[in-house]
């Protein structure tokens, strides 16, 4: 009995397996694909809820833990180890396969969040922020190569739209749940603010069981070298720049420690170098990727825009809740109508893009929305402005962004080989983390430096038309600009006529941000005019690498459908004995040469193409995408 029940388990488990794989030419249903990415939707969830909720109620969290001083440390700490672990993500799963690396990632986020919820410190709960952190890196880069191994170029960003939903309605739930959990004394004989890390468990079990169930991808793990000396340099280079990127502002920029921690970065930087160029095919970040033009201009564009990004959704709550008063709940919902434009601007790209198989207009189009929008912002935002005249611009930066959401990656995925789809997918998201990190820390440095100058300029302004206010000013009632700025809670309970002094200074300095961030936003115009628009290519990952194989004349081709039906869980697809010959040889021997000479050729070849099938301009992309349909290639 034993026996049978053990024998019909695996039974079922194989036919879920055969039911979620592709056909024998390594496509995907259009129901296939939604189910794959409904369980990629809960993970991705799971993190940007998460990193939404902390943020509204860190403060909270560091008051029960006596730890005020300390909560910069708790975001620090998530963002190294979130940064780090992406491009780590990228290239394993390269070798290994996506799907255990996905449950990893799953499974390391949800105990780093039990660990935050039992911290009895701030050093603690840093330390468990850093493990979340390790979880939280793979969940998103992962699911966009996953995305990429199921879903053809053309009809790619369709589906990566729904990812933009994801992220829209966990901007608007996360300060809503906290600031419910934060605002709770005691749920459940627990602290409040405990359930904002305890709510991750079941969210993290329905996660992990679905990707578990429905993600059955086919993948020959590869004979490879592990770069862990380029992982190390890299760790060296970016953790001192992190640091000093969220510390920098209350060290001062040009401190001992602020300049060490540019030092260590600089050599970890020279490390790096060193040991990707010795590593070769094989390394973390292979460099030679940056040989090619659509990746190298989209890992820049990401990393301004990236920047400019975080310039308006940061901002915009700042100058909500200190200027309008707003909760970090009621700003939360406030900022709706810039998710709407998120959610409008994702959407809309992805079905023209689908449709037309253009993507380079939106990025363009994308940086002209936000710098309009910012620009706008920054000649409206004042001490007393309506919410309401907000909310156009509000949504022309929501549309900006969406527009440039996908096509950055959507480019670099159609232009290099799909054995890279891992490593050149997580290393847009490295770059785009990387230049909101920077942007962030430049920006709140310019806001927290003019602030008090503004402020003591608003002061004396109106110390000259109310007497009142000059009267607070010699009374000591009110210490001006040159006061502690670091909680700006008291103004609320201040006179409106006191208040309005300080809003419109903190009003003031904001707007010279929003005119840096739209810079920042013009700059990535100029860089995503060099983005090349290639053709798309109307195979996945899969069908490219199965291709690929096939017009190597490798033995192992002929069992590849075989192994697409046949691929499952437990009989890990992953566990199949590597191919001889060193990784890549196969695209080497049977793809077109590398380069942008060589891609540039490509595209020349492709305007003859009707339809514009052939992916155009892919580096070292295999044979038969440029083939005549018999797998030869032409030259």
């Amino acid at each position: 009995m034993t026996q049978t029940t053990r024998t019909s388990a695996a039974e079922r488990q194989d036919a879920r397996a055969a039911a979620a794989a592709p056909g024998d030419d390594g496509a995907f249903t259009h129901r296939q694909i939604l189910t794959i990415i409904a369980g990629l939707m809960v993970a991705m969830f799971l993190a940007a809820l998460d990193q939404t909720v902390v943020a509204t109620a860190i403060r909270t969290i560091a008051d029960d833990l006596d730890g005020y001083d300390l909560q910069a440390w708790a975001t620090t700490a998530f963002l190294i180890t979130s940064t780090i672990s992406t491009p780590l993500y990228g290239k394993l799963s390269d070798i290994y396969g996506r799907r255990p690396f996905y449950l990893f990632a799953i499974a390391v986020f949800v105990l780093g969040s039990v660990l935050c919820g039992i911290a009895s410190s701030m050093y603690e709960l840093a330390a468990f922020r850093a493990v979340q952190g390790i979880g939280a890196g793979g969940l998103m880069s992962l699911a966009l190569a996953i995305i990429g191994d199921i879903v053809p170029p053309r009809e790619r960003s369709r589906y990566q739209g729904y990812f933009m939903a994801v992220f829209g309605t966990s901007s608007v739930l996360g300060p809503v749940i906290g600031g419910f959990f934060a605002g709770q004394t005691s749920l459940l004989a627990l602290d409040g603010w405990r359930w904002i890390f305890f709510i991750n468990v079941p969210l993290g079990i329905v996660a992990f069981a679905a990707v578990f169930r429905v993600l059955h991808l086919p993948h020959e793990r590869r004979d490879h070298r592990i770069d862990w000396p380029g992982a190390l340099a890299l760790i060296t280079f970016i953790v001192p720049l992190l640091i000093v990127a969220e510390q920098g502002r209350i060290w001062g920029w040009t401190s001992t420690r602020a300049l060490v921690c540019y030092a260590v970065g600089a050599v970890g930087l020279v490390l790096f170098l060193l040991a990707e160029r010795a590593y070769g095919r094989e390394a973390l970040l292979p460099l030679r990727l940056f040989g090619n033009r659509s990746f190298s201009i989209a890992t820049a564009g990401s990393v301004v825009v990236g920047a400019a990004m975080f310039g308006g959704l940061l901002l915009l709550p700042q100058y909500l809740q200190i200027v309008h008063g707003s909760s970090a709940t009621v700003a939360g919902l406030q900022m709706i109508p810039l998710v709407l434009g998120i959610m409008i601007g994702a959407m809309s790209s992805g079905v023209a893009i689908s449709k037309t198989g253009k993507y380079k207009v939106f990025p363009l189009a994308g940086t002209v929305l936000m710098a309009a929008a910012l620009v706008s912002l920054s000649f409206v935002v004042g001490a007393e402005t309506s919410i309401w005249t907000l909310v156009p611009f509000m949504i022309m930066l929501g549309i900006g962004l969406g527009f440039n959401f996908q096509p950055a990656v959507l480019a670099v995925q159609n232009a290099v080989p799909p054995s890279e789809m891992g490593v050149a997918t997580s290393s847009v998201t490295f770059f785009r983390q990387m230049g909101a990190t920077v942007g962030t820390a430049a920006f709140l440095s310019v806001l927290f430096s003019r602030l008090p100058v503004e402020i003591e300029s608003a002061l004396t302004s109106a110390a000259a038309s109310d007497p009142r206010v000059g009267q607070a000013l010699q009374s000591g009632q009110l210490q001006g600009g040159s006061g502690d700025l670091s909680d700006t809670s008291f103004i609320q309970g201040l006179p409106s006529f006191l208040a309005l002094p300080f809003k419109t200074g903190f009003a003031n300095a904001i707007d010279l941000v929003f005119l840096i961030a739209a810079c920042a936003a013009a700059i990535g115009f100029l860089v995503f005019l060099f983005l090349p628009q290639l053709a798309l290519s109307n195979k996945s990952g899969i069908q490219a690498r199965q291709a690929a194989a096939q017009t190597a004349g490798e033995p192992e081709a002929d069992a590849a459908g075989e192994q697409a039906a046949q691929a499952a869980g437990a009989a890990a697809p992953t566990s199949t004995s590597p191919p001889a010959g060193r990784p890549g040889d196969a695209v080497a021997d049977g793809g077109a040469p590398e380069g942008e000479d060589a891609a540039h050729r490509r595209q020349q070849a492709g305007r003859h193409e009707a339809g514009g099938h052939v992916p155009t301009g892919l580096a070292s992309v295999p044979a038969d995408h440029l083939g005549d349909g018999a797998g030869r290639p032409r030259d």
